[in-house]
């Protein structure tokens, strides 16, 4: 009898230490996710976009609040109710961003990062947990994902940038390392202040603008 208890309680710890993506179904923000990136039949959205909500939650948008358009190479598009930096353009040189389609899955969650800074906090790896949850489940193992970094307006559009890849790619590597995300379904690219969420003027430190946006692409 001890034995057989013993051989359930490790069976237990096996499930919940070594397979994240099993705690997607016991995860109701892992869920939401799940659905909210997952192709629908049909091509209908399923973007979702969680400002200033509880780290983790997660919002369904209504057919008139689609996701925001994905940038096509070199000219990232606005997200609705969003504009860009009042700031004169400045020559910005960006990594090729793979085209989707605009009604691509996706989901805007925010990550907390200190002002200038691409270092995970404890509040962003818990907001990133259920997404850790989800890419790592077997309902999304067939599908690529493109991780987007975004900033705030503090700072030159140049440094922010640069600042909005360092941000992706450190997302990028939390979710590999933690939940075992396979690198080859995960890619990443900044976006800078190009598409804020929250408009603002130049100068302008706001949490909710520093944020990840994840997009489907594709199997």
């Amino acid at each position: 009898m001890t034995r057989s208890l013993l051989l359930a309680g490790a069976a237990a710890l096996a499930l919940f230490s070594g397979a994240p993506g099993a705690l997607a179904q016991s995860d109701p923000a892992a869920l939401q996710l799940i659905e909210r990136l997952r192709p629908q039949a049909g091509g209908q959205t399923r973007g979702i976009r969680v400002p200033g909500a509880s780290e983790g939650t997660t919002q369904p948008t209504t057919p008139s609040q689609p996701p925001a358009a994905v940038a096509g190479p070199g000219a990232p598009t606005v997200s609705p109710g969003a504009t860009s930096s009042s700031r004169p353009t400045q020559a910005v040189v960006r990594p090729p961003v793979r085209e989707t389609t605009s009604d691509a899955p996706s989901a805007s969650i925010t990550v907390m990062f200190a002002t200038g800074s691409a270092v995970l906090t404890p509040e962003a790896e818990r907001a990133l947990a259920p997404l850790g949850r989800a890419l790592s489940s077997q309902d999304l193992s067939a599908f690529r994902f493109r991780i987007e970094g975004h900033t705030d307006t503090v700072g030159d559009a140049g440094s922010n940038q640069a600042l909005s890849e360092r941000r992706a790619a450190a997302v990028r590597e939390y979710l590999i390392n933690k939940f075992g995300v396979n690198p080859g379904r995960l890619e990443a690219v900044g976006l800078g202040e190009t598409q804020l969420l929250v408009p603002t003027p130049d100068g302008t430190s706001n949490a909710r603008n520093r944020r990840v946006q994840v997009v489907n692409i594709g199997s």
